[in-house]
């Protein structure tokens, strides 16, 4: 019989309620041991909800759980590092939110010592698993669109409530993320097209806070070369009229268009011929992530979301800021 793993969660808020959260109960193999929040009670009632045997207000209590084999951490960014590593010296397993960490410095010392260690790192871009990009990625490989040349991706969004508000925000703190709801979103989308298209050599942009809502940047430019030569663009503002998320890949000989977001068809043209896929994201959206997790662990297939991918996307991150390093 294949090894089970035991998962602690670190930080059991929102996004562990649907989106990841479940998936480590579904996953054969897996099975969601223990969580934690700093508030006891809500830890606690998360886990009466869920269905998880036990239940933490203090971190440490939980990683040093000799039961517990693996930990994701879903607590904001700034605080990855600081227990990753911890994670790391107890010697188990880790799978850390995205983005790693808020500086390449943070996730390159992260990156490290799990390499150093030999220890399995993921980090959860999950969208790299996702069927629907698995087919955008099959058409690449398939020469649909013939020889790449560009890819472009613009994505915008109204202030909600709230920025509105200027109540406090994780999300838009410059000292948690410089580039407020870029570090958040638009990581995804850059993190898939280097999954799709290969890894970044140069780049570079132009970041701004027009509204001044919040004290990260709110409109950010960027462009990007490829290893491979294809050039990317890219912009990102968070004070337009409505949401918009699009993206075009531009071959020799076609074009595929989706979004990074939203769960429109993606779309193969070359000449007259168009083909129009409507590919639904599973329940809980983390599914095949953590899916390929368990494969990685248990069949040696190769994770496509590791520590060092998600290195590689926050360095890009961090030009495209302008913060070289």
């Amino acid at each position: 019989m294949s090894k089970q793993y035991k998962w602690g969660i670190i930080g059991c808020g929102s996004v562990t309620e649907l989106k990841s959260g479940p998936a480590y109960q579904k996953v054969d193999g897996f099975n969601l041991y223990a969580v934690m929040r700093r508030d006891i009670e809500k830890a606690k009632d998360y886990a009466t909800r869920h269905h998880v045997p036990k239940f933490y207000g203090n971190a440490d209590e939980l990683i040093n759980d000799p039961d517990i084999d693996a930990i994701y951490i879903a607590t904001p960014p700034d605080s990855h590092a600081y227990y990753a590593l911890k994670v790391a010296e107890a010697g188990k397993i880790c799978c850390i939110e995205k983005p790693m960490a808020p500086t390449y410095k943070e996730c390159l010392l992260i990156n490290n010592v799990f390499k150093e260690k030999k220890i399995p790192l993921f980090v959860a871009y999950y969208r790299r698993s996702l069927p629907r990009f698995k087919q955008i990625k099959s058409w690449l490989e398939d020469n649909k669109i013939g020889k790449v040349r560009h890819i472009n991706w613009h994505l915008s969004k109204p202030a909600n409530d709230i920025d509105l508000s200027k109540i406090y925000n994780w999300r838009t703190d410059i000292k948690i993320a410089q580039g407020g709801y870029f570090d958040d979103l638009a990581s995804h989308g850059i993190d898939l097209f280097i999954h799709l298209l290969g890894n970044i050599e140069t780049a570079n942009g132009i970041a701004v806070n027009q509204q001044e809502l919040y004290s990260a940047m709110d409109a950010i430019v960027g462009n990007w070369v490829h290893e491979s030569g294809v050039t990317g663009s890219g912009s990102w503002n968070f004070g337009t009229e409505k949401r918009e998320d699009y993206v075009q890949i531009y071959g020799e000989e076609g074009k595929i268009s989706f979004s990074v977001f939203g769960e429109v068809p993606i779309v193969l043209e070359r000449g007259t011929h168009i083909e129009s896929l409507s590919i639904k994201n599973p329940e809980n959206i983390q599914f095949f992530h953590v899916q390929n997790m368990k494969n990685h662990l248990s069949e040696n297939i190769q994770h496509p979301s590791t520590g060092k991918t998600a290195l590689h996307t926050t360095w890009v991150l961090e030009n495209i800021l302008q913060n070289n390093n």
